[in-house]
């Protein structure tokens, strides 16, 4: 069942004015979403609404090409990450419909060759990675507060921001009532995720057994919290269910996942258990290890639905 209602919204304008008191006020909102639904909309975040516009448009033009012209930019052929860059069409189950182009950090070993066509493709993706990674930087001292944690302990925990993935998305149109899922339903296993759309809206949260649509709103980001810092926060924060159901026609946007070096040791942090008196709610893991078997279970044709790994997996 899906209901109507709006994400809470947080502006993040006093962040870049240094009004104190706008701050705390962002800092509760952003707390009370991360808490109750895991899901907010950031407005004023720093990310011109024309680069997205920008992007969108031009990523469209990228996925309007020929499917020979699209191939040019496919990962390097007997490639196995799981996070390659470049272009692909999503494999792993007919219910999950959608092409992409997958950009990595500048530095990554899997950093996508741009193409030459369309004409402004690399500077569209270029600037909004860089866009995205200012706002991530803010988002995470932002969170660090919403946590109560030492002053710029997730700034120092998660310093590496080499494995941060940006993605250009098309969804396929559906054309038949039950062609409706884009995308299944399923939770982030990033640290924070962010989603700008275009104006066909069908992003959905679950919340208490119901889906809610993050429906688009120009200039806005969604924001979603991922597992790493529902781990990390022993459940304190939630990082809630969400799925893309398709429409009558394309559908674009972009997601950028805040991620983690993949040696990190990933556990309950001391604040949320023995500093408070409770007990893990997790055992604790390498992100690599969870990530690859994350990825596997959603990009391997032999995988079905109902086999895709979580974090779950580690629940005490």
């Amino acid at each position: 069942m899906v209901t109507s209602g709006a994400l809470p919204v947080v502006d993040l304008a006093p962040f870049f004015t240094g009004d104190a008191s706008g701050m705390a006020r962002a800092t509760e909102a952003m707390r009370e979403a991360c808490r109750t639904l895991g899901f907010f909309r950031a407005v004023n975040h720093g990310v011109p609404a024309e680069l997205m516009a920008s992007a969108l448009e031009v990523s469209a033009s990228f996925f309007a090409l020929p499917d020979e012209e699209k191939a040019k930019v496919r990962p390097a052929e007997g490639s196995q990450a799981p996070l390659a860059a470049g272009y692909g069409l999503h494999p792993a189950h007919l219910v999950d419909r959608y092409e992409y182009v997958r950009v990595c950090h500048p530095r990554h070993e899997l950093n996508l060759y741009f193409p030459d066509e369309p004409a402004g493709f690399r500077e569209a993706m270029e600037e909004c990675y860089a866009k995205l990674t200012e706002l991530g930087l803010l988002i995470q001292d932002i969170l660090n507060d919403c946590m109560g944690l030492p002053p710029g302990f997730l700034r120092d925990f998660n310093s590496d921001r080499g494995l941060d993935v940006m993605v250009a998305l098309r969804y396929f149109p559906s054309t038949e009532p039950e062609e409706k899922i884009g995308l299944s339903e399923h939770e982030d296993g990033s640290c924070i995720s962010f989603v700008f759309q275009d104006g066909v809206g069908g992003l959905e949260v679950l919340k208490d057994g119901q889906w809610i649509p993050a429906e688009p709103v120009e200039g806005s980001i969604v924001v979603n919290i991922g597992d790493v810092v529902r781990v990390l926060s022993n459940n304190r924060l939630r990082s809630a269910t969400h799925r893309v159901v398709r429409k009558p026609v394309h559908r674009h946007s972009f997601g950028f996942f805040w991620s983690i070096h993949g040696d990190k040791w990933i556990e309950p942090l001391p604040e949320f258990t023995a500093k408070v008196g409770d007990a893990p709610e997790y055992r604790g893991f390498q992100y690599n290890e969870y990530m690859q078997r994350f990825m596997k279970s959603r990009t391997d044709p032999q995988c079905r639905p109902e086999d895709a790994f979580s974090v779950s997996h580690y629940a005490i």
